[in-house]
């Protein structure tokens, strides 16, 4: 059913929507004839092909979401581009009320993409700054540094392979400018316009690593790991490298600055580096939210991968924030090695509902797994530290009601959210909508990061 290539030595499954139309994608659902929609390689072609069809129905989706992605990409940027552009306009002038007065007046507030004041779209969310009271889990991170002061600000870390574009975005501070003790990489997730970010977390690709495990292909991509189209620039950006190789010799060095102009991890990796030599006390922390947070863990991964055993070393955790899964059970083996001695470093966190960090699937079709310490939270904040978070692939009928019966009680706590926990937590009008629309698509709105700041604020230790 699967179109295969096994002349190239490496195993993959690469699922391409550009590949098809309409016919092709229903001779696929119907038959399993694809015509490259999806492409099987290596010597397990054969067997992967077979497991494709016990969910050959869950590709298809995939496929017909990621079309529809691509379909609607520009309106999607567009729209956004409006909306956030309103939702600015509106809170650079205080109000909608006092919009109306000053276009009256002719007083209004322009706001201008790119500037200090300019808020995204997650920042119009939740608009809180000042989260140091979050210092149950600061306290995790370091025991005695905060966040306080940005060192330097890589804005749009990008790659030439991610989609064809610049895509991929990332920011590096450590808590001091000098003598620092900790410094943390936090990569930027899904936007909520973004069409290429959505189809990443769609996609159901993946490969495999010799010795490591199967990963996935999409999050190689946004890292500037590899391209789909040339299979063996991923065999090549994933070589497995000797841990006692020295990175002092002048043609290392040239090929990693060469490397870090088109891809993400080569370019933080650099700058870590630098930043560990100049601090030589230092560790480092990655975090993330979505998107970010499957880029968060993967950073490492990679750094295991490469034999980096020194940066690997300075590891003080990854902490995730509805992150989705990025590999299988045998990667989940390779890193616990890395990430589990002497002491756990590894820890996702999941809110409730949230449909995010339950894709891709894990079953016998697709094998993606979990690993790392998962804190789970009610929509209580009642924390719970187990293996997997519950309802692990979502879409259980049986949990159909409960999601939505508890999507329209998150809703009634937010109204209620400044009485209960006091006035930072009361949310904003713009908020509240978002909340409506997740009486809808309840796994959505319950991936909203203002779900995930609260839990760590508010969060409880099941008792």
């Amino acid at each position: 059913m699967a179109g295969s290539n096994t002349n190239d030595g490496f195993r993959y499954l690469n699922v391409r929507p550009e590949k098809g139309g309409v016919w092709n994608l229903l001779k696929f659902s119907l038959w399993g004839s694809n015509h490259g929609l999806v492409v099987v390689g290596g010597g397990a072609a054969a067997a992967a092909a077979a497991q494709e069809e016990v969910h050959r129905w869950v590709i298809m989706v995939s496929i017909v979401v990621r079309k529809l992605l691509h379909l609607f990409r520009k309106p999607m940027e567009f729209t956004g581009y409006v909306v956030e552009f309103f939702l600015n306009l509106i809170s650079q002038n205080g109000s909608l009320f006092t919009l109306f007065s000053n276009i009256l007046l002719g007083k209004v507030v322009i706001p201008k993409r790119g500037s200090d004041s300019y808020i995204s779209i997650v920042g119009q969310l939740d608009k809180r700054v000042d989260l140091y009271k979050a210092k149950k889990l600061v306290g995790e991170l370091h025991e005695s540094q905060g966040i306080a002061q940005l060192e330097f600000s890589v804005p749009e870390t990008m790659d030439q392979y991610y989609q064809k574009e610049k895509s991929t975005q990332v920011f590096i501070t450590s808590d001091k400018p000098k003598d620092a003790s900790l410094i943390l990489i936090s990569f930027r997730g899904t936007e909520p316009f973004d069409a290429d970010d959505w189809s990443t977390d769609a996609d159901y690709s993946w490969y495999d690593c010799p010795g490591v495990g199967k990963i996935h292909m999409g999050f190689l991509e946004a890292l500037g790991l590899g391209n789909r189209e040339d299979i063996e620039t991923f065999s090549y950006n994933l070589r497995m490298k000797n841990s006692k190789h020295t990175y002092s010799e002048a043609a290392e060095e040239s090929a990693q600055l060469e490397m870090a102009e088109k891809s993400a991890y080569y370019l933080v990796r650099v700058k870590l580096r630098s930043l560990l030599e100049e601090h030589k006390n230092a560790k480092f922390i990655v975090t993330g939210h979505s998107l970010g947070g499957a880029l968060a863990i993967m950073f490492p991964i990679v750094l295991a991968i490469h034999g980096e055993m020194k940066l690997m070393e300075k590891l003080s955790g990854v902490y995730t924030f509805g992150q989705p899964r990025v590999g299988d059970r045998q990667l989940k083996k390779f890193m616990e090695a890395h990430l589990d001695q002497p002491v756990p470093k590894y820890f996702r966190v999941v809110y409730c509902n949230d449909v995010v960090p339950r894709l891709p699937y894990d079953d016998k079709t697709f094998l993606y797994k979990h690993f790392g310490v998962c804190l789970y939270y009610n929509s209580c904040y009642i924390e719970q530290r187990m293996e997997e978070e519950p309802n692990k692939n979502y879409f259980a009928i049986s949990q159909m009601i409960p999601e939505y019966l508890n999507a329209v009680w998150e809703l009634i706590r937010g109204l209620a959210a400044g009485f209960i926990y006091g006035a930072e937590y009361k949310e904003g009008w713009f908020s509240m909508l978002f909340r409506v629309l997740g009486l809808a698509m309840p796994g959505v709105a319950a991936h909203c990061p203002t779900n995930y700041i609260n839990s760590v604020r508010l969060g409880r230790q099941c008792t």
